[in-house]
């Protein structure tokens, strides 16, 4: 049954930084709004189909692992050491959660967050023990040579030159994308959340940032979904997600008064920036950043799907559907 009209939303992120409009050649800026319009049309499926939010955004988040554009699955970029380890997690409104961070395995991390959500047992399962959960599991892995990509390691020798860590957006290099997310409201009213992510270039090995730390990159509860992108240290001291949801449930504001905040003022005075998407339960979505642009999209039932990446619209805004 399609229930396409009994409403949904759907919204997705590619990472928020410095994108710099003329290091995108037409070309190339057509490759990034395919692998959005890939993710969300992955996402809509799932809910034109009358399926859960929980199933959507792992849909549309994998669709976003699979582009080696994205800084997520096989677009992860390298630590210090040239290795490659990778976070997600997923939460449903009704308080479930699971989350791996460090794997090296997975194709696809957001599955093996899933994984650790019906697993039931555990919230979060860190290296090793997560690649072994995930085999264990019957989930597809890959070979390291998988996710070993050109762009990424001209992004590892940029960084290496300038002695510092960085969002992969303000790295030179061909590509310039980050974090990945996703979103949802089902047509049942349902709500939830999934963040992937391969780090910072050149981060030091067993970083963790705030992609699989419930509350900080990823939240989802009965008002809200959020997920978010950018310094993940800033948003862990910020406790950025969860403040969205605090914010709306015990001041009364609205998801764009209280996503303003955060990302207005909490997130840089925690010392960093970035954007997020957020969904509330009247269906209702955000998308700020406080960067010069965010590789984003969203899509509402009965309406056709929006993709930007600097200010085509106000920064947060979505057409109406």
């Amino acid at each position: 049954m399609d229930t396409e009209a009994a409403g949904w939303t759907l919204a997705i992120h590619g990472g928020a930084g410095t994108i710099p409009r003329a290091a995108l050649t037409g070309g190339k800026e057509a490759e990034y709004r395919a692998g959005l319009l890939a993710a969300l049309e992955a996402g809509a499926t799932v809910l034109r189909a009358g399926g859960t939010a929980g199933d959507a955004v792992v849909e549309a988040v994998r669709a976003l692992e699979d582009c080696p554009l994205f800084n997520a699955g096989r677009g992860s970029t390298f630590t210090s050491d040239g290795t490659i380890e990778m976070d997600a997690a997923l939460m449903l409104g009704e308080g479930k959660a699971g989350a791996v961070t460090g794997v090296t395995r997975p194709r696809n991390p957001i599955r093996a967050a899933r994984a650790v959500l019906e697993g039931g047992r555990h919230v979060l399962l860190s290296g090793a023990a997560a690649d072994a959960f995930a085999a264990a599991t019957g989930l597809d892995l890959a070979p390291a040579d998988y996710f070993r990509t050109e762009h990424r390691l001209a992004q590892l020798e940029a960084a290496r030159a300038q002695d510092r860590v960085a969002l992969d957006h303000d790295v030179p290099a061909p590509a310039r994308m980050g974090t990945v997310g996703a979103v949802a409201r089902d047509a049942a009213g349902r709500l939830a959340a999934a963040t992937s992510t391969g780090g910072m270039t050149n981060k030091r090995p067993g970083r963790v940032g705030d992609c699989p730390v419930f509350g900080a990159g990823t939240w989802a509860d009965q008002a809200v979904a959020i997920s978010c992108t950018g310094t993940g240290e800033a948003f862990i001291r910020a406790a950025a997600a969860h403040e969205i949801s605090a914010r709306i449930r015990h001041l009364g504001e609205t998801l764009e008064q209280a996503c303003a905040r955060v990302i207005g003022t909490d997130v840089p005075a925690a010392g960093g920036r970035g954007g997020l998407i957020a969904v509330d339960a009247a269906g209702h979505a955000a998308l700020p950043f406080n960067t010069e642009g965010m590789y984003r999209g969203a899509w509402r039932a009965g309406g056709r799907p929006f993709i930007a990446i600097h200010e085509e619209a106000p920064a947060g805004s979505v057409p109406p559907a």
